[in-house]
């Protein structure tokens, strides 16, 4: 793979465009096909306001047993989905499968007071900011698909 294949398969978040909502599966893990949406843009350097290796970010790569660094490396070959999936399902923490899907539902289930006290502080003024009044928040992912108009 070239840089060539990594900017073609980069979205383009300066422009109005997002990465994948965070309930998306990838290699079998939630959060995993956004957390690839935003490394491809840095590396294509069109991520906007996104970041890589952020806290969303963590909970997956730290469930999976993955290094930021090693995802990042691997990202850069150019690697489309399918492949990057089958890195991800290769180099992950073994896992039962149940331990996954429990985690899953976790994460897509998971309440803002939950969260670490970090994350909840951060949010306490981050969703009155940047979601309208009218919409609830009735779990952390919903944040990410309300801003985004997904939901």
């Amino acid at each position: 793979m070239s840089e060539t294949d990594l900017k073609s398969l980069a979205p383009d978040l300066t422009s109005g465009a997002f990465p994948r909502s965070p309930r998306e599966t990838l290699g079998g893990y939630v959060v995993a096909a956004r957390t690839l949406d935003k490394c491809r843009a840095v590396l294509a350097g069109t991520n906007g306001e996104y970041h890589f290796d952020c806290p969303l970010d963590n909970f997956f790569l730290n469930f999976a047993g993955i290094t930021a660094e090693d995802f990042k490396n691997f990202v850069a070959t150019g690697a489309d989905d399918e492949a990057v999936g089958a890195w991800i399902e290769k180099n992950a923490k073994s896992h039962e499968k149940r331990e996954i899907i429990q985690w899953n539902n976790d994460m897509r289930g998971k309440r803002i007071c939950e969260m670490p006290i970090e994350l909840q502080e951060f949010l306490e003024g981050y969703i009155p900011e940047f979601i309208p009044a009218n919409k609830i928040v009735y779990c952390w992912f919903d944040v990410y698909d309300i801003e985004e108009g997904r939901i």
